[in-house]
C-alpha cells in the first residue's frame, strides 16, 4: 500500500481560457503516452493531481491540489503565479521553446525595423497619395535599447545586433550578450534612456518593474524616440506614455500589451496616429515544441531533480 499520497499523484490538470487543451493533450501524450491529462474544471480526484499546466488561473485555483509537485506556466511571463496565497511552495517553471523565442524575435525585429526604415512616414504618404522620399539611415547609426535581458530579451537583443543595429541592453544583473552593450547600474538608468533612438521593453512584471516606465522615464528619453512594448502592460504608466505621445516626446509606440486587455474601445490609444496596436500576440506558445520541455520537467520531478526553466517566485522571474 502506498502511504505517501504525493508519490501516486501523477495526473496533470490543464487550465487556459486561450489555449486549445486538445492540442496540448496530443502533444504531451506523444511525449508521455501514459499521462493522465485532465482539463479544468473536470479535475477528477484532486488528491491524484501532481502537475498543473496553466495560463492565468483564477485565485483559489490551486487550493484543492494538496499533492501538487510542479506548476508549469503556459508562457514566459509568470506574474500571475507570484504573490498568491493558494499555491504551495513547489517548483514553478515557465515555457521557453524555440517557437516562442522566434515569434518574439520576429515581432520586435518588425517593430524596430518599421521605425528604423521610416515606414510610418511612408504609410502616411501613401494615404495622401504622395511620393515621399526619406534617405535611409544606416542601421549601425540607430541606437536600440532592450530593457530586460531574460531568455526572450536576450534573444531579441542578439537578433537586433546581428541585423546591424547599435544595441544597448538594460538588466538588473550584469549580463554578457554578444554584440550588446549591457548596463545594470541604477545610477545610469536615465542617461541610458537618453541615448536611445528606439526603446524596447522586455522586462517581466514584478514589484520592482510595475510602473517603472513612468513620466520621468519618458522625459529622460531622447525627444521623438520610438517605444515598443512586448512584455507586460503594467510595466508602463499608460497616462505618462499618453502624455509623451501627445507632446511628441515619444515619437511613436508599438504596443502589444496593456493595463486592460482587451484594450477598451474608448481608450485614447485607438485614435492616435502614432500608435500601432496588436492584441497581445507578440509571442505565443507552440505546443508541439514546448511539450518536450514540459515532459522533461515532469520526468525530472519524478526522479527527484529540478525542472527546466525554473523561476524564482520571490523575484518574479
Amino acid at each position: 500500500m502506498d502511504r505517501n499520497p504525493a508519490s501516486s499523484a501523477k495526473a496533470l490538470v490543464f487550465y487556459s481560457e486561450f489555449d486549445d487543451p486538445e492540442e496540448w493533450r496530443e502533444a504531451l501524450q506523444a511525449e508521455l503516452p501514459d499521462l493522465d491529462f485532465r482539463v479544468a474544471p473536470d479535475i477528477g480526484d484532486p488528491q491524484t493531481v501532481g502537475y498543473v499546466l496553466a495560463w492565468r488561473p483564477p485565485q483559489g485555483f490551486f487550493a484543492p491540489f494538496e499533492n501538487i509537485k510542479l506548476v508549469v506556466n503556459l508562457g514566459a511571463g509568470v506574474d500571475s503565479l507570484t504573490g498568491r496565497d493558494d499555491l504551495p511552495e513547489v517548483p514553478i517553471c515557465r515555457l521557453s521553446d524555440p517557437g516562442m523565442v522566434n515569434l518574439m524575435r520576429s515581432y520586435v525585429l518588425f517593430a524596430v525595423t518599421r521605425y528604423a526604415r521610416d515606414m510610418p512616414d511612408f504609410e502616411a504618404a501613401k494615404r495622401r497619395g504622395e511620393w515621399h522620399y526619406i534617405h535611409p539611415t544606416p542601421l549601425d547609426k540607430i541606437k536600440v535599447g532592450v530593457l530586460g535581458l531574460g531568455a526572450l530579451g536576450s534573444a531579441v537583443a542578439r537578433s537586433l545586433a546581428d541585423l546591424g543595429f547599435d544595441v544597448h541592453g538594460w538588466d538588473i544583473l550584469d549580463k554578457d550578450v554578444p554584440g550588446v552593450r549591457v548596463e545594470s547600474d541604477p545610477a545610469r538608468w536615465k542617461p541610458f534612456l537618453s541615448e536611445l533612438d528606439i526603446v524596447v521593453n522586455m522586462m517581466p512584471l514584478t514589484a520592482g518593474t510595475r510602473g517603472l516606465l513612468d513620466k520621468e522615464a519618458f522625459a529622460a528619453m531622447k525627444k521623438g524616440a520610438k517605444f515598443v512594448n512586448a512584455s507586460r502592460g503594467q510595466v508602463v504608466d499608460e497616462e505618462a506614455l499618453l502624455d509623451a505621445l501627445r507632446t511628441g516626446q515619444v515619437g511613436g509606440a508599438t504596443l502589444d500589451v496593456f493595463w486592460e486587455e482587451p484594450l477598451p474601445k474608448d481608450h485614447p490609444f485607438w485614435e492616435m496616429e502614432n500608435v500601432y496596436i496588436t492584441p497581445h500576440l507578440a509571442s505565443i506558445t507552440v505546443p508541439q515544441a514546448a511539450a518536450r520541455d514540459v515532459a522533461e520537467s515532469i520526468r525530472r520531478i519524478e526522479e527527484g531533480e529540478s525542472p527546466l526553466h525554473q523561476i524564482n517566485p520571490k523575484a518574479g522571474f
